[in-house]
C-alpha cells in the first residue's frame, strides 16, 4: 500500500488516466472494426471511407501514448492493403 502522499496521489491519477486510455482503445477499435465490416460486405467505397476515418483515429492514439508508433501503422498498412485489394477485384 503507498505510503507517501505523491503515492497515494500517483494511483489516484493513474485510476483517472486508465479510463481515458480505455475509451481511447475502445474507440480505435470501433473504428477498425467499421473498416472491417464494410470489407466483409464487399462495399469498397464504405470500406475506404472507413479506412479514412480509422487512421487518423490509430495515429491519435499513438501521440495520446495508447498504443505503439509501429503497431498503428502496421494495422494501418494491413487494412489499407486489404481495402486495395477489394477496390481491385470489385
Amino acid at each position: 500500500m503507498a505510503n507517501t502522499l505523491q503515492a497515494k496521489k500517483r494511483i489516484r491519477s493513474n485510476a483517472r488516466r486508465a479510463l481515458v486510455n480505455k475509451a481511447r482503445k475502445s474507440r480505435i477499435r470501433t473504428f477498425v472494426k467499421n473498416v472491417e465490416l464494410a470489407l466483409e460486405s464487399g462495399n469498397a467505397e464504405e470500406a475506404q471511407v472507413a479506412l479514412k476515418a480509422a487512421q487518423p483515429e490509430l495515429m491519435r492514439g499513438v501521440t495520446k501514448g495508447v498504443m505503439h508508433k509501429k503497431t498503428a501503422s502496421r494495422k494501418v498498412s494491413r487494412l489499407a492493403k486489404r481495402v486495395k485489394a477489394l477496390a481491385v477485384s470489385a
